[in-house]
């Protein structure tokens, strides 16, 4: 079944897998999907992920979700800022900052899709993809 907004169906199904407390969790893979991987297992939100692409670059990502010793889950909320329906565009010095630096912001530059943070240091905005904390 095609879907309409990939990133929100990857936030979501992360989401779902969180409130189950389960160890991993699949997703559809494509590049977006990737870079959004790395750079959660980057800033320590994820243990670690696995790729496997099938035939006609199909394929599957496998998520280990990280977790405290009490059983608490290291990611507490995600939430997609930009929508397909409305984009919301930042500038470098507009990328939010939360949770006293905390909490991650994705964007997606020009130079490709990297962690507010990194955006900022570098001074190129983009699209707020979503907010991880």
């Amino acid at each position: 079944m095609a879907v309409s907004d990939p990133v929100a169906d990857f936030l979501t199904r992360i989401r779902n897998s969180i409130k189950a407390q389960h160890r991993y969790v699949d997703i559809d893979w494509s590049k977006m999907k990737q870079t959004l991987a790395d750079i959660l297992k980057t800033q320590g939100f994820i243990e670690n992920y696995l790729v496997k692409v099938d035939e006609c670059q199909r394929g599957t990502i496998r998520l280990f979700l990280k977790y405290t010793n009490g059983r608490r889950p290291v990611i507490q909320g995600l939430k997609r800022i930009s929508k397909p329906g409305l984009r919301k565009y930042v500038g470098h010095q507009d990328i939010p900052r939360f949770y006293g630096n905390m909490g991650l912001s994705i964007v997606s530059t020009s130079q490709g899709v990297m962690a507010g943070n990194e955006a900022s240091k570098r001074g190129i905005g983009g699209e707020l993809l979503c907010l991880v904390w």
